[in-house]
């Protein structure tokens, strides 16, 4: 009885400190994208880095942790993720990167940019971090960069408790590609997708690492690659912010 109540505290601590992280996923300056306020001749900086940090390399980034996986129903949960990030075939029809390019084409965005984009300093970070984690930090912390920060919102704590606040999932008509750019419906193929199969993919990613992370050395060690994700992340954001433009109003943002 003892042992079982030590390990239930220790699962506890390391979901709330996963938490923790999740919760700070949030960046001063994203309300001026979700308020419409950065020019529209800047926008595509956003969406070019974004794709290029990770949205066009993701199904690879998760790959690898499944490559390194020795658990069996965990590389499951891994290959079909994926197999639809790769090949769209579980639900969005597409592979999910090319979906990503619908919001700069329905746009009218070069998405010949899209094949030459040279990262920021801090989204280049960032992705030299991703490429760490994934690489080198054995499965544990490849599986928890990719499905649950890269994929995951400041909303987590909604995936494990009914009592918490899910991510919003506001009419299409309102997303602020469409609301403040004009973006058609049609180009919002990702966000359908990703509404469709995102819930079954954030609580199987919280299960497999919950479940079967349990030896305290990796769970720090996931602790730790979760913290370094999300600084890099902040610095990246601030990095965007700064090439489109937005300048922090202390006292506001």
């Amino acid at each position: 009885m003892r042992r079982s109540i030590e390990t239930e505290m220790e699962r506890e601590a390391f979901t709330e400190a996963l938490l923790r992280v999740m919760e700070a996923k949030e960046h001063w300056a994203w309300r001026h994208f979700t308020e419409g306020r950065v020019p529209r001749e800047l926008l595509h900086i956003h969406l070019e880095q974004e794709y290029a940090t990770y949205v066009r390399d993701f199904p690879v980034l998760v790959g690898r942790a499944y490559v390194a996986c020795p658990i069996a129903s965990v590389r499951r949960e891994l290959i079909e993720n994926v197999f639809e990030e790769e090949t769209g075939r579980l639900g969005a029809g597409r592979p999910h990167p090319e979906l990503f390019l619908e919001y700069p084409r329905g746009l009218g965005m070069d998405l010949t940019r899209f094949d030459r984009v040279e990262l920021l300093p801090g989204a280049a970070a960032y992705r030299e971090l991703l490429d760490r984690c994934t690489l080198d930090g054995g499965w544990e912390v490849g599986a928890a960069v990719t499905t649950l920060f890269l994929e995951g919102t400041k909303f987590d704590r909604g995936e494990l408790s009914k009592d918490a606040p899910r991510r919003p999932a506001p009419p299409l008509t309102e997303h602020p590609l469409v609301k403040h750019y004009g973006l058609p419906l049609e180009a919002l193929a990702l966000t359908r997708a990703h509404r469709s199969v995102e819930g079954g993919h954030r609580a199987s990613a919280w299960r497999s690492i919950l479940d079967y992370v349990t030896e305290p050395a990796r769970q720090q060690a996931v602790v730790s690659a979760m913290q370094a994700a999300l600084e890099h992340w902040l610095r990246y954001r601030d990095d965007v912010a700064t090439a489109c433009g937005i300048v922090r109003e202390r006292d506001h943002d």
